[in-house]
């Protein structure tokens, strides 16, 4: 069987736990080399990166190869908004940030990526 690729799109912040338990029984039932694992978050999702717990799993599960990208627009938002702002200079190490996360569904969709939404 050739590598799986997903997408896993989280974008409300009480979806993460189910996200993370995915992509761990996901893992778990493929191996490490077994899928090509890509989590978007945006939206109010973002906020996730402030918690420790939180972030201590998504520093495993990237350890492992999972990579984990946040939207630009939605971190900028949320400081906008006056809910939390996240200095984009003191993410996580293991985080990548794009511009638009709508955009980088489109494209990982495109490459064949399957979409999960948790």
């Amino acid at each position: 069987m050739s590598r799986l690729r997903v997408v896993f799109h989280v974008n409300e912040t009480p979806r993460w736990d189910v996200a993370l338990a995915n992509i761990t029984n996901l893992l778990r039932d493929v191996g490490d080399d077994g899928a090509e694992v890509v989590v978007l978050s945006n939206g109010p999702a973002v906020e996730a990166y402030g918690d420790a717990e939180k972030v201590k799993v998504m520093e495993e599960l990237a350890a492992r190869g999972v990579r984990f990208l946040a939207c630009r627009n939605s971190i900028r938002n949320l400081c906008a908004s006056g809910t939390l702002c996240i200095d984009e200079n003191n993410l996580p190490g293991f985080l990548g940030v794009v511009p638009a996360g709508v955009t980088e569904l489109i494209r990982r969709q495109a490459e064949g990526f399957a979409y999960i939404k948790p």
